[in-house]
């Protein structure tokens, strides 16, 4: 058993997210949000009363304004009250604070949403405010040039090459064709240079996007949902703010959040993986042992879509809506924040039997 396993079973029961894309600017927050959770309550047949808690996850920076998340609360209904909470993080850290709320017992089902307009300004600007704020904010290396950093390191010690992660990239890109919400659809050329060595085809779009799940809890789970994504296991951790005392070719948090959950127990299927870049699939596949049988970012991961602080939701979402169709037994899902993968989520899916079911 994963050393945090659950004393109680709870599960994704739906998922949703919008089409992708590049820009949005003639719809707000609101009403990008509005028909993704109008669908996954559809799905499930509940009423915004019947959910016992609410948590989103976006950021104030890339909305230029505080507290903007009260705002996206007008797609939700806010009156009656609701209970209601919301992080400062990609959507897969607030859904680890529902899984939470939901074990305590104090509630039942749960609405998980994320969202994320990255094109009105310079997402790679915005995201040096992740750094140190004494030593690196200001000498302002951006996401790009950070990851570039990495994926030099990896190709140094032997781990991969150009070549390589063109290959990522145009598998990604191939998946993400049978995926309707995907921004980039088909393989492309790489392109040129961004910041040496990644080309255009190893960075993520930049676009805007929302997502969203319930969770549900035991018998109500499978009330719900025909095969539920039983979450079997799910855990984060987080490596040195500093760079230069972290060995870049390598994750232990992911490895660590990997054994927590429970997902070196045994093999899994399917493996949604938030890798912005190629050269970070590189270190998360060997950080979480995967091998080649292991179908990896079958929709396309955030290489095709990648909306900012909704793409780490959506990895555990396509995990779950696998599991959910029967085309995954167990998947593992993950998740990341800051540079270089300085923090990260895994969680571990599972569905039942169909004899199971009785």
């Amino acid at each position: 058993m994963p050393a945090n396993r659950p004393l109680r079973d709870v599960a994704v029961v739906a998922f949703g997210q919008s089409d992708h894309v590049r820009t949005s600017d003639e719809v707000s927050e609101v009403e990008m949000l509005m028909p993704v959770l109008h669908d996954v309550l559809q799905q499930t047949g509940l009423k915004t009363s019947d959910i016992g808690f609410t948590c989103s996850g976006s950021s104030d920076y890339l909305a230029g304004r505080a507290f903007s998340f009260t705002m996206a609360l007008d797609g939700v209904g806010a009156w009656p009250p609701i209970s209601e909470s919301h992080v400062e993080m990609d959507g897969a850290w607030a859904l680890y604070e529902a899984w939470v709320k939901i074990l305590t017992g104090e509630v039942d089902t749960a609405l998980v949403y994320a969202y994320g307009k990255s094109s009105p300004g310079s997402v790679r600007d915005v995201l040096t405010r992740q750094l140190d704020p004494y030593y690196v904010a200001p000498l302002w290396p951006d996401s790009v040039a950070l990851a570039a950093l990495q994926a030099q390191a990896l190709i140094d010690a032997g781990d991969t090459d150009e070549a390589a992660l063109a290959g990522v990239a145009a598998r990604s890109r191939d998946a993400a064709s049978a995926n309707p919400h995907a921004q980039l659809h088909g393989s492309r050329p790489q392109g040129d240079y961004l910041v040496r060595p990644l080309r255009t085809g190893d960075a993520p779009p930049v676009g805007d996007g929302a997502a969203a799940v319930i969770l549900a809890a035991g018998d109500r789970a499978r009330e719900i949902c025909e095969r539920p994504a039983w979450i079997r296991g799910i855990d984060h951790r987080i490596e040195a703010h500093s760079l230069g005392v972290r060995e870049l070719t390598d994750s232990p948090s992911t490895r660590l959040a990997a054994e927590r959950a429970g997902a070196f127990e045994r093999p899994v299927d399917t493996a949604e993986l938030h890798a912005p870049f190629t050269s970070q699939e590189v270190v998360l596949r060997k950080a979480l042992k995967l091998g080649d049988d292991v179908n990896i970012n079958p929709s396309g991961g955030a290489l095709a879509a990648n909306p900012v602080m909704a793409a780490g939701l959506i990895r555990i979402g396509e995990a779950a809506a696998r599991i959910h169709r029967g085309t995954s037994d167990r998947a593992l899902a993950h998740a990341t924040s800051g540079p270089c993968l300085q923090q990260n989520l895994v969680a571990v899916l599972e569905g039942e039997s169909r004899d199971s079911r009785g």
